[in-house]
């Protein structure tokens, strides 16, 4: 049995004791069953469609997170789940997809889901790649600040735990409400306005990110070629690049465009999930939450590195809202003095006053 067989209501479908709890004896067996069927295709393919999609999904996340250990310790380079942060989450999607049609359940809107999440991996990919990511040897620079920090062996600790196997299942749950869609597409199977709705909003988070990271990324560029050749380039201001972190764009209005967008894309896929189980809140909701708390302790440490590198870095941090704006106004930036606005009524007062005085 891969799939539960007492749901019958789309409530059902985001039930755990329904959904997920019978099938955890699945995930004790599942690593002997593996070894088993590893060298027989078809045996292979059995086991891929009698095991419950939810779990077969987290087994690979934790047969991923050993690999990603052991690529970590022999390189000694820590950055080995980033090269492929984005790239799981549309694995896991596409997953849950091929596990449908291979069990001969509809799966229009799971196709949805896949649609904006290959738009999503590709976009961050690229993104990755030209900042140098998969370079050989290239690591993260906080891992590096970490490792520093802390004692050699509470490092290994830290990679074996969180950076590992933590960030591998986190990759997975971010991406498991797909299986609550999977659920609710055998009740209801077709695409639906709200569906459309979700996708739209989807593909225009992945669209404000872009622009972010492409806003930033011209800067960057700027910014090199302005202190290899000691010329200002065309566009920019010799101020804004000395001071050395970019505050105009979507960046004058929140200090993590990006990110916000980011954190908002895997929401909105469980609020997706919502919908579709008619639930206002599920288990799938743990997933998209520990991203959040993920991203509040990165971009923390993120700043707290930035602030240390550039002085104005703290007024910025003051005027503009770390991933909501504030308010309307851009940033002004230090000593920029917004003018007061005197109402004509206050002007006649002041002139009266001032006869008077005389």
């Amino acid at each position: 049995m891969a799939l539960p067989t007492t749901i019958n209501t789309l409530e059902d479908c985001a039930d755990w004791s329904k959904t997920v709890e019978p099938f955890l004896p699945q995930l004790y067996a599942f690593p002997s069953k593996l070894v088993d069927a590893v060298t027989d295709r078809d045996n292979l393919l059995n086991l891929y469609i009698n095991t419950n999609p939810l779990i077969s999904g987290f087994a690979i996340s934790i047969i991923l997170g050993a690999a990603f250990l052991v690529a970590a310790e022999i390189n000694r380079n820590y950055s080995q789940v980033d090269r492929f942060w984005s790239l799981l989450p549309t694995f896991y999607i596409a997953h849950f997809d091929v596990w449908a049609r291979l069990s001969g359940i509809p799966s229009q809107r799971l196709d949805a889901l896949l649609l904006w999440s290959t738009i999503w991996s590709a976009r961050l990919t690229f993104n990755y790649w030209r900042k140098g990511g998969y370079g050989i040897g290239h690591e993260d620079y906080r891992w590096e600040v970490i490792r520093r920090a802390i004692p050699k062996w509470a490092f290994h600790i830290f990679n074996w735990t969180f950076i590992s196997f933590y960030q591998s299942a986190l990759l997975y749950s971010i991406a498991a409400p797909a299986y609550i869609i999977l659920l609710a597409s055998r009740i209801e199977p077709e695409i639906t306005s709200a569906d459309i709705a979700y996708l739209s909003i989807e593909l225009g988070l992945i669209l404000i990110e872009y622009i972010a990271d492409q806003q930033q990324w011209v800067y960057q560029s700027a910014k090199k070629q302005y202190q290899n050749s000691a010329k200002v380039p065309s566009g920019f201001q010799q101020a804004e690049l000395d001071r050395g972190f970019i505050t105009s764009g979507l960046w004058g209005r929140s200090r993590h465009p990006n990110f916000a967008a980011e954190q908002s894309i895997w929401f909105f896929l469980y609020q997706w999930s919502c919908y579709a189980s008619k639930t206002l809140y599920s288990w799938a909701g743990v997933g998209p939450s520990l991203l959040i708390l993920l991203f509040q302790g990165s971009t923390w440490f993120t700043e707290y590195i930035t602030a240390g590198k550039y002085p104005e870095y703290r007024d910025y941090q003051r005027d503009v809202g770390m991933f909501v704006p504030l308010g309307f106004s851009s940033y002004k930036g230090p000593g920029v003095k917004v003018p007061k606005i005197i109402r004509t009524s206050e002007l006649a007062k002041k002139l009266e006053q001032n006869k008077k005085r005389k």
